[in-house]
Order: structure tokens, then sequence, then C-alpha cells
């Protein structure tokens, strides 16, 4: 592959992940690179022969990789997310409020903030695309500071390489959840935490005739997203005991490697393209972004420990 990818760095001192890093560390990246990626996965059952952080490494991986090319820091990621309604009762699948989802990614926006982070790529890594956006519209609303926060949802990216192939795609299946896709994407990123041996499949079942409601990731761009309807299937834990929705037997890290270059390149892509529009230390102007106070702002932009204040002067994180 074009990108050595990432053996994990969560426990390492190699200054890829902000937690891992001493202040002086920081002061100095933040001197070359003021750009943080911010991995948001969940904690979630994906069957017998797949762990339960599956869609949290996926885009730690991700992101440790695109780090080490240039030089940006990683948080380490969000461990728990929102679900849509088919997940409930899933034995392992930790489900987290919509509310309480949303307050505690603001808060962690405006953290990073403060630390002087104000460029951030949020890569998801599961289904919960539709609440993301939510928490940054929120945070831009409440706030009013000026910052570039944007949102990569990995499988948006690279529909097509994520497709059967009787859509153009590498493989056997329709992408769907621990399915054949993902866990040969699994496999490609951190193959340590797969067990070949142990994964089953199970067979996809719905109301609707095919066309209408979207699969994971909605690479298919049928009109209705899958996470944007009630009544096309059931519970999982009814339906699909297995944990899975289609055949993981069938995953191949080869499968996911040509998708996994095109998806680097991309991120890489962003990372640059805001580091060209929005050099270190440069941000969005004030009278653009901000109704507030020009000269608040420009305090919280200054900093509490650089004779300014801190971006908790405006508000605090609820």
């Amino acid at each position: 592959m074009k990108y050595n990818i990432s053996k994990g760095s969560m426990d390492k001192p190699d200054q890829v992940y902000f937690q891992n890093m001493t202040g002086y560390q920081v002061k100095e990246r933040l001197k070359e690179n003021d750009i943080i990626i911010i991995p948001i996965g969940s904690t979630e059952n994906h069957g017998q022969g797949q762990c339960y952080g599956e869609d949290t490494f996926l885009v730690t991986r991700m992101a440790e990789t695109v780090a080490k090319e240039v030089g940006c820091t990683v948080s380490q990621p969000i461990w728990f997310g929102s679900h849509p309604w088919p997940h409930m009762g899933m034995p392992g699948t930790i489900i987290i409020p919509e509310e309480t989802f949303t307050n505690y990614l603001r808060a962690i926006f405006a953290g990073f903030w403060n630390a002087g982070f104000r460029k951030m790529i949020l890569l998801n890594g599961h289904g919960q695309e539709y609440v993301i956006p939510t928490a940054i519209q929120q945070f831009g609303k409440i706030y009013q500071v000026p910052a570039v926060i944007m949102f990569v949802n990995w499988p948006t990216v690279i529909p097509n390489y994520l497709k059967d192939k009787a859509h153009g795609g590498p493989f056997e299946t329709q992408f769907s959840h621990a399915d054949e896709v993902e866990a040969s994407y699994s496999l490609a990123l951190f193959p340590e935490m797969n067990e070949m041996e142990h994964m089953e499949d199970s067979v996809p079942h719905g109301v609707f005739p095919p066309g209408h409601i979207d699969k994971g990731g909605d690479v298919y761009q049928y009109p209705i997203p899958g996470h944007a309807q009630i009544g096309a299937g059931g519970l999982e834990v009814r339906l699909y005991p297995q944990g899975v929705i289609g055949r993981p037997t069938l995953a191949d890290a080869s499968k996911a490697e040509e998708g996994l270059e095109v998806l680097l390149e991309y991120i890489i892509t962003l990372h640059n393209e805001i580091r060209r529009i929005y050099p270190v230390g440069v941000l969005p102007e004030i009278d653009k972004t901000s109704e507030r106070d020009k000269e608040l702002v420009e305090a919280v932009i200054k900093g509490p420990l650089n004779g300014g204040k801190s971006i908790y002067a405006i508000h605090h994180p609820v």
C-alpha cells in the first residue's frame, strides 16, 4: 500500500495523541501544526469474531496513519456513541442518548479550541452521522468564535469502493453492520483484533424492496438513509442475534486496500487544504463569523495564559 498503516499509538509516547504529550510538546506542535483529528467511534456488538471497539479502531488507525504522514495531532477517541433505534438491547452495545452525546461533543470542541487546536477534523467510524452535525451547529451558535470544524464520515468519502460487485465494487455482499465490508477494513487496519475462525454470518432481510432504503454507510445513495426510517426492519437483537448483518466470513484485507488508500489520500488532502487556507495561527475573520463583541472574541483567541480569556468567558459547555 501507498501508506504505512499505523500499528497503534494510543499508549505510545510518539507525539501522535494529544493526551500522550507534555505541555511543552503541545506548545511546540502548535507552532507547526494546529489541526487536530478527533476520532468518534462507539462500543458495539460486532459478533463473535470482531471486537466491540471496531468502529473506534477503524478511525483511530486511520487518524494515526494520517498524523504520521502530515504531522498533525490526534485526540484519544470518543469510545461511546449515539445509536439508531434498531441497536437497542444488543448486549455489549453501549448507547449514549443524543442530547448527552451532543453536549459531550460540544464540550470537547470547546476544550480543544481553548487548548489552541481551533481547526478540527471529526472522523466518524460509526452510524451516528445523523447527530454529529447537530453538535457542530450548536457549538457555532453558542460560542460564535472563529474555528474550522470539518466532519468526515469515512464511508461517505469512498462509496464506490464499498459497494458489491453487482454495483461496481470489490465485495460479494452489500455494506451493512459488521459484515464482509466492515470486517475487511478491520482486517486491513487492525488484524490482531479479529478472529476469522469465530466469525459467523446472518441473512439480511427487510420489509421494503431494494431501492428505497440504504444500507450501512449510505453508500448506494438510495432515497432514504438507513437512519431516517422506522418500520423497514426491526431490532437487531431480535433479528440478528449473531451481532452482524451479512457475511463477515467473506472478509479479506485485500478487498479494502484500494479504498483505504483513496480514503487516506482524501483526509491528507483535506488536512493540507485547511493548512493552505488557514496557515498556523490564522483563523476565519471575526467580522465574518461572529456577532459577538469583537474585543471579547479577540480576548478568547489570545487565551487565558497570554493576557486574554478562556472560551468559557463566553459560555460554559452545557
